[in-house]
């Protein structure tokens, strides 16, 4: 099979690039009006950006452990995903001049008068917290370049050594990730309300990765094959592989979404209801509603029939819905603990735009460099006749 070079459009990178502006723009007014505003943005957004970029570390890894050679041709993309891992541990370090703005716990005469936070003083601290930060960042980022180096090098000898060494990796990643992404959803999330706990939080966190991580990855295979690549590697086998995760996790998601509420609810114990309580006031239950409606309903229903999931038509539509679908779950971790009310508005818009825009530049300008398809991977010809 020939390489396959991926090459984006210069009409493609004015618009994103416009949508990059529109969002800078967007998130200097939200400063300047509002700076509680402008930093629960910057959470909420990076940290979407950053599940969607580790989530495809994570999708890679268990392709590399569970030798699913059907998404061999696909593999570029999460690839290409993970390369903004950097950029989002960039501006998750500009956050440190917001802590104070979101976090209760940043507050030193907040802590004084609180027993709760001063006993947790020792890990909810700014210096700490940034360390920690730091870390992850880290051990993600050289897990992400470790692999990718491998796939690329693999470009060039076809050696199978690199996938026996890639499978090496993923399995301590996949280690690794459990731990450090539990620590980081409270870190960047729980700890928003620090009197707040829930023992699956994490869990719930990860299931919102993994599923619109697969939404986004689907997403952009759609994107692709509208414009012309991957036409001798993907077919409507692939698609359906990827529509049965979409299906398989949105219930997943479904699923913690339940065991969390039901058994705060159920256990009614006052310092872990006071977190759904907030979000069943006013206009934050009817977003609480809609939460669970799109990010399970929409997807179970419309990918039920096994046409769907083979249809491109039905994949971008669910895809589209899902990672809307995970912002506005997000939207629901982050505003009600630092808004009394909801802020649904232009500066809301365009800075996730702003950021989807960055998000999109990063991975297609990563895509660019190297063959669109791992020509050389010994389990490609496989991948390619699947289900034949």
């Amino acid at each position: 099979m020939k390489e396959e070079k991926f090459s984006l459009s210069s009409g493609a990178q004015k618009i994103l690039f416009l949508f990059i502006l529109f969002g800078a723009i967007a998130l200097a007014a939200a400063f300047y009006l509002d700076p509680v505003r402008a930093w629960s943005n910057i959470l909420l957004n990076n940290f979407y950006f950053v599940s969607l970029g580790l989530g495809s570390v994570f999708f890679i890894a268990i392709y590399y452990v569970s030798h699913a050679s059907w998404a061999t041709g696909l593999r570029r993309i999460p690839e290409a995903m993970s390369a903004y891992l950097p950029v989002s541990a960039f501006l998750m370090l500009i956050l440190y001049f917001g802590l104070r703005a979101l976090f209760h716990w940043a507050h030193p005469e907040t802590v004084a008068a609180d027993l709760v936070l001063r006993h947790k003083q020792f890990y909810l601290n700014e210096p700490f917290f940034m360390v920690r930060v730091v870390f992850f960042f880290v051990i993600w980022i050289w897990f992400s370049r470790r692999i990718a180096k491998n796939s690329y090098d693999q470009d060039l000898s076809g050696a199978m050594d690199f996938t026996l060494q890639n499978r090496k990796f993923s399995a301590l990643f996949l280690v690794v990730f459990a731990l450090t992404f539990t620590l980081a959803s409270y870190d960047w999330m729980m700890s928003l309300e620090p009197h707040w706990f829930s023992t699956i939080f994490s869990v719930y966190t990860f299931a919102g990765l993994f599923l619109h991580s697969v939404g986004m990855i689907t997403l952009i295979v759609l994107i692709l094959l509208a414009n012309g690549y991957l036409k001798e590697v993907v077919n409507e086998n692939h698609l359906h592989d990827l529509g049965k995760l979409i299906f398989a996790f949105s219930t997943f998601w479904a699923y913690c979404w339940f065991c969390q509420y039901m058994l705060i609810w159920y256990v009614n114990i006052p310092e872990e209801t006071a977190y759904f309580f907030h979000r069943h006031e006013g206009r934050w239950f009817t977003i609480f509603i809609v939460n669970l409606f799109l990010n399970w309903l929409v997807p179970f229903f419309l990918l039920m029939p096994r046409g769907a999931k083979r249809s491109r038509v039905m994949l971008w539509i669910v895809s589209i819905e899902l990672l809307a679908a995970h912002w506005l779950d997000l939207y629901l971790m982050v505003f009600p603990s630092t808004k009394h009310h909801p802020t649904f508005g232009h500066i809301e818009y365009f800075v996730a735009l702003g950021f989807l825009a960055l998000f999109f530049w990063v991975v297609f300008k990563t895509l660019e460099k190297r063959s669109l398809v791992p020509v050389k991977d010994p389990y490609l010809k496989e991948g390619l006749k699947l289900h034949q």
